[in-house]
């Protein structure tokens, strides 16, 4: 399986593990310092010793850049009016089009969906109380009504036989 990282990440990874065999440090101690087990420890000698270098992350390289993406996700801090739509509602389709916009990339709004909440964002309806929305009613509701309807404990035995 492979450790999570950059080919570069991953590369340096190597070089260090090689070198602190290399001062004299067992590859246990080495392989426990890097949170890897000792074979790999032996691997990367070996990988080290060959000439070889970490391969790229295998598939299709992401449709944004690192600085794109930081720019998206800033970008919805805004409110959707600011782009020119008619209400506050933050939709994946709305967010596509600001991307496609500024970008030229084009998304689909489902795999938009899974691309956000990865980044712990989603697409949403703004937080606004309601207009017609009564507090102090409410208030008085809850401190006056509330105790008296709520569910008290029983006071009958359990039916079990």
């Amino acid at each position: 399986m492979r450790s999570k990282g950059t080919a570069v990440e991953l590369e340096a990874r190597r070089l260090l593990a090689v070198q602190r065999v290399a001062e004299g440090w067992s590859q246990k101690y080495v392989a426990a310092f890097l949170g890897v087990h000792w074979g790999t420890v032996a691997q990367h000698w070996g990988t080290v010793a060959q000439g070889l270098k970490a391969k790229p992350t295998p598939g299709r390289p992401g449709l944004l850049t690192g600085a794109q993406e930081c720019q998206v996700l800033g970008r919805l801090g805004r409110s959707p009016t600011e782009y020119g739509f008619d209400t506050d509602l933050r939709t994946a389709r709305r967010v596509t089009e600001v991307i496609h916009t500024r970008f030229g990339v084009r998304f689909h709004p489902s795999y938009l969906r899974e691309w956000l909440s990865a980044r712990n964002c989603s697409p949403q309806k703004p937080a606004r109380p309601a207009r017609q929305r009564d507090q102090p009613g409410i208030d008085r509701w809850v401190a006056r009504d509330w105790k008296r309807i709520q569910k008290r404990p029983g006071t009958h035995a359990p039916t079990s036989s």
